[in-house]
C-alpha cells in the first residue's frame, strides 16, 4: 500500500527545508522532493534524519506517497519555474487535489494560475510566507489566498506551523480569492522596504548630524525597541550596529549598494496603476536604485558640494534622539497607512473581501515587519471595518499629530545638513497633503484645460459636471474627453 503523507513540498532551498522541518515538528507527515535528487538525499540523511519526513526521487513517487486529496506545496523560484512544475504535476493529479505556491509570486501570475487550475478542477492557493529562514523553521507569517474550497484542506496545517501572538492566535488566516494572498504579501514587502529605508535614514542622521558612534547608536535603537517603535527591524538594527569581527564593526565594512528582488517595485507599480499615492515605499525603492549608482556617486562627490557639516551641541543629543524617534514613528505610521490604502483599492478592483484587522494579526508575529503597533491597527479596523485611512483613527491621528513638531524639525535639520531623508520627507509631504482640504490641483486642472481642453469641475457646481474655458480666445468650444488614468 502507498504511504499516506499529509503534504509534499517541492523545492529544498533554505525556506523549503525549514518549512518541512516545522511541519514535522507539528506532527505532519511530509514528502520532500527536489528536482536534483541528490539534494533530497542530503536533506533526508542530514537535517531530516531521525524524523518521519520521507523523500521521493520522482514526482510520480511523491504523488503516490500522498493521501487524497493530495496537497503539494511549491517552494521554487518565482516565475516560469512555478508554471513548469504545475504542468509536470497536472497529469499526475486527480480532480480536487491541491497545489500551493509558497514563493514570492507576482499576484497577477497567481490570479492567472488560480483561473487556469480552477478550469481543470484542481484547487490552488497562492500564499505569502514571511519570516525568512528563522520564521520558516520556528513559525512564519502565512498569508493564503486562492480557491476558497482549498482553505479547509490546509487550515489546520498552516495555522499549526505559523507564528503565534502572545495570546496564542496564529499569524495566519484566509486572505481572499485568487491573488489576494500574494497581493497582501507584496504589500508587506513594500512596507518592509519603507521600514528599512526609514531606519537607514535615522542611522545616517545619527552618524552625520548627531556624531554618534556605532555603540551609541546601538544603545539608541535598543531604547527605541523598548517603546512605541518596538519591532523586529529595530531590534536587529541594534544587533547589527554592535556586531564586531576582529575588533572591527562589520557594518562599517559593508559596501553601500543595496540589492532588491523586485517586490518593492511591484508594490509601487501596482500603486500607480490603482491611483494610490504610495509615496514612501516608492521613495524607498528609488533610494535602493540610487544606492546602486555607486561609481557615479563617487564621481559626483568630487564635483558637487553640499552645505558645510551641520552638527549639534552634544548637550542636545538626547533631545534630538527623542525627535528622531518621533520622526521615525510618524513616518512608519504613514507607510502602513499607505499600504492599507493600496490593499483597499485592490480589494475593490479585484472584488476581494479582505479583513484588514486580520491582516494586521497575520503580521503581528513571524514576519519581517512585525511591530507592536500592529495591535493598534487591528483595533482600528475592529472598531471601524470601513476605515478609509489609518491616519484618521483616533490612536494614529493623535500619535502622528503629537510627533509632528519633532518630525518637521528632524527633516528641516537634515535638509540644512545636506542629509538625504527621502522616505521621511515624503511621508511628511503625504501627511500635509492628506490633511489639506484644498490643494493647488485647481491650477493644474486649469493648465490642462488651457493646453489640452481637458475640462474641469467647479466648486460652485455639482460634482461630475464638466466645463471648458477658451483661455486664449482662439480655442473655440471643443473640449477633450475627461477621464482618470
Amino acid at each position: 500500500m502507498p504511504e499516506s503523507s499529509d503534504i509534499a513540498v517541492i523545492g529544498l532551498a533554505v525556506m523549503g527545508q525549514n518549512l518541512i522541518l516545522n511541519m514535522n515538528d507539528h506532527g505532519f507527515k511530509v514528502v520532500a522532493y527536489n528536482r536534483t535528487a541528490s539534494k533530497m538525499h542530503e536533506f533526508i540523511s542530514g537535517p531530516a534524519k531521525g524524523t518521519q519526513i520521507i523523500g521521493a526521487e520522482t514526482l510520480q513517487e511523491m504523488v503516490d506517497k500522498l493521501a487524497s486529496p493530495r496537497k503539494i506545496m511549491l517552494m521554487v523560484r518565482a516565475g516560469g519555474a512555478v508554471d513548469d512544475t504545475i504542468e509536470q504535476l497536472l497529469p499526475l493529479l486527480d480532480e480536487g487535489d491541491l497545489i500551493i505556491d509558497g514563493g514570492n509570486a507576482n499576484f497577477e501570475n497567481t490570479q492567472r494560475r488560480a483561473k487556469y487550475l480552477r478550469d481543470k478542477n484542481i484547487l490552488f492557493i497562492g500564499t505569502g510566507v514571511s519570516g525568512g529562514e528563522e520564521g520558516a523553521r520556528n513559525g512564519p507569517s502565512i498569508m493564503p489566498g486562492g480557491n476558497p474550497a482549498a482553505w479547509p484542506l490546509v487550515k489546520d496545517l498552516f495555522q499549526s506551523i505559523a507564528a503565534k501572538t502572545d495570546d496564542g492566535t496564529p499569524c495566519c488566516d484566509w486572505v481572499g480569492d485568487n491573488g489576494a494572498g500574494h497581493f497582501v504579501k507584496m504589500v508587506h514587502n513594500g512596507i518592509e522596504y519603507g521600514d528599512m529605508q526609514l531606519i537607514c535614514e535615522a542611522y545616517h542622521f545619527m552618524q552625520s548630524v548627531l556624531g554618534l558612534n556605532n555603540l551609541q547608536m546601538q544603545q539608541a535603537f535598543r531604547q527605541w525597541n523598548d517603546g512605541a517603535l518596538n519591532s523586529y527591524l529595530i531590534e536587529i538594527t541594534g544587533d547589527i550596529l554592535g556586531f564586531q569581527q576582529n575588533n572591527e564593526f562589520v557594518l562599517d565594512k559593508i559596501l553601500d549598494r543595496a540589492g532588491q528582488k523586485g517586490t518593492g517595485k511591484w508594490t509601487a507599480i501596482n500603486a500607480l496603476e490603482l491611483g494610490i499615492p504610495l509615496t514612501l515605499i516608492s521613495e524607498a525603492v528609488d533610494a535602493r536604485n540610487l544606492s546602486a549608482l555607486k561609481d557615479e556617486r563617487l564621481n559626483a562627490e568630487k564635483v558637487l558640494s553640499g552645505p558645510a557639516t551641520s552638527t549639534i551641541d552634544k548637550s542636545e543629543t538626547d533631545d534630538w534622539l527623542k525627535a528622531l524617534g518621533d520622526a521615525l514613528l510618524a513616518s512608519k505610521m504613514v507607510s502602513y497607512a499607505q499600504g492599507y490604502m493600496l490593499m483597499r483599492a485592490a480589494a475593490e478592483e479585484y472584488n476581494w473581501s479582505i479583513d484588514y484587522g486580520a491582516v494586521a494579526q497575520m503580521w503581528r508575529g513571524g514576519c519581517i515587519i512585525r511591530s507592536v503597533f500592529l495591535d493598534d491597527i487591528k483595533n482600528a479596523y475592529e472598531k471601524s471595518p470601513d476605515l478609509a485611512n489609518l491616519l484618521i483613527d483616533d490612536y494614529f491621528a493623535n500619535a502622528v499629530m503629537n510627533a509632528q513638531d519633532n518630525w518637521r524639525n528632524v527633516i528641516a535639520k537634515a535638509v540644512v545638513a545636506g542629509i538625504p531623508v527621502p522616505a521621511m520627507s515624503s511621508a511628511l509631504a503625504f501627511f500635509d497633503g492628506y490633511r489639506t482640504g484644498r490643494l493647488p490641483a485647481n491650477l493644474l486642472q486649469a493648465q490642462r484645460d488651457y493646453f489640452g481642453a481637458h475640462t474641469y469641475e467647479r466648486v460652485d457646481k455639482p460634482s461630475g459636471e464638466w466645463f471648458h474655458t477658451d483661455w486664449t480666445g482662439e480655442g473655440g468650444d471643443v473640449s477633450s474627453s475627461t477621464y482618470n488614468a
